[in-house]
Order: C-alpha cells, then sequence, then structure tokens
C-alpha cells in the first residue's frame, strides 16, 4: 500500500513570519503607497490564508488591482529573502524527515505563493525528502482541492495530512484524508485529533494510526 504524508509548511516545518514580516517591510516602504510597516504579528495573523484573502486583509486600504499588484511585488521579495536566509526549523525537523521517509512518501501542500515552497527546499536542501509539492499559487485552487490533487496525482491508497490551524483541518476533511494536528504551531483545532507536542514526535505517532 502506498502511504503518503502530506505537510502543511508556516507552523508545521518552519515559522518564516520574522523573516517574511522583513521581507514585506522591505518592500512596502519602496512602494507608493504610505502603509504602515509590516510586523511579524501582522504575518501570523494572516499565515494559512489564500494570496488574496492576505492582500484584503493587510492592504485593504488600497483598491483590489492595487493591493494584489503590491502583494506580489512583496511575494516575490520575500521567495528572494527566504531562498537566501530561509527562517526557523522546528527542532529535529530534518533527523525526523529522514525515518519517516523510510517508510513513507512525503509531499507539501500550501496556501502559499508560487515558489515559497521551493525557496524552502532549496535554501536547505531538502528537495530530496518530498516526491511532489502543490500550492495556492501554482493553479489559484484551495488546499483542500489541492490534497485531494495530490492524493490523486501520487496514486495514494492512504495519507495523512499534519497541519497547524483550523483552516488545516477543515481542508483536509475536504478532501477525505485523515488529519494530524502540529500542537506547537500557530493554531488550535475544536475537534478531537491526534495531537504532535513537537514535529520529532511524529514517526511514533504514525505507529499508533496505522
Amino acid at each position: 500500500m502506498k502511504k503518503g504524508i502530506i505537510f502543511d509548511m508556516d507552523g508545521t516545518l518552519w515559522d518564516s513570519s520574522a523573516n517574511v514580516a522583513a521581507s514585506w517591510t522591505e518592500a512596502v516602504r519602496k512602494s507608493e503607497y504610505d502603509l504602515p510597516d509590516i510586523s511579524q504579528k501582522d504575518v501570523m495573523g494572516v499565515m494559512g490564508l489564500t494570496m488574496d484573502k492576505i492582500a484584503d486583509k493587510l492592504f485593504g486600504t488600497l483598491p483590489k488591482d492595487k493591493r494584489m499588484e503590491l502583494l506580489d511585488i512583496c511575494c516575490e521579495k520575500e521567495n528572494t529573502y527566504l531562498l537566501q536566509h530561509g527562517g526557523v526549523l522546528y527542532p529535529d525537523l530534518e533527523k525526523t524527515l529522514k525515518r519517516l521517509k523510510t517508510k513513507y512518501h512525503l509531499y507539501i501542500v500550501s496556501n502559499c505563493q508560487k515558489g515559497y515552497i521551493e525557496a524552502f527546499l532549496e535554501h536547505y536542501g531538502f528537495g530530496k525528502y518530498f516526491d511532489d509539492i502543490e500550492c495556492y499559487g501554482n493553479n489559484l485552487k484551495g488546499k483542500g482541492d489541492n490534497i485531494a490533487l495530490v492524493v490523486k496525482r501520487n496514486k495514494l491508497e492512504k495519507a495523512w495530512y499534519v497541519g497547524d490551524i483550523q483552516g488545516d483541518y477543515d481542508a483536509t476533511m475536504q478532501a477525505g484524508l485523515d488529519f494530524i494536528h502540529a500542537a506547537y504551531g500557530f493554531g488550535k483545532i475544536k475537534q478531537t485529533v491526534p495531537e504532535l507536542a513537537q514535529f520529532s514526535d511524529l514517526p511514533e505517532l504514525m505507529e499508533t494510526l496505522q
């Protein structure tokens, strides 16, 4: 049986919020608009949302077309910045990915822009651990659709999604998968689900879920 684990990015694999805030602030300051700097708290407040909703929340004072233009500039700057600087990995991330890779096929699905997952993989050399990735920026599809797409595309017979916020759980239910909560991340889940106190606990938790 082909088994897969599909991961969310932010709050699950790493915390890039500080560097995202730094890169977006740099982009905003260079723009023609008189907007406040983007704080780490601002970024953490929108992580997990699709890019259009992020633009609405952070740049809502601008006309729709202008806020999306600015968002595109911010995202391009962000990808370049993260490719160079990375983010904060959760403890024992690579060691745990190595362990998981011996038994499962690994994937990433995020609501991020195109190039964000690639910057993460390239900066750390993690591409060797993941079979496939998908994101909102590639096809403008929501996370539930993209989780289902990855399952279908890779012919997975059994799969789990690991995420940290309620939206991740909801998307997983839409896709018809089992959900694992990264409780160390940015959010809480209303439902009772398997929980990870730390990323490195995942191999042992998977043994109990078979």
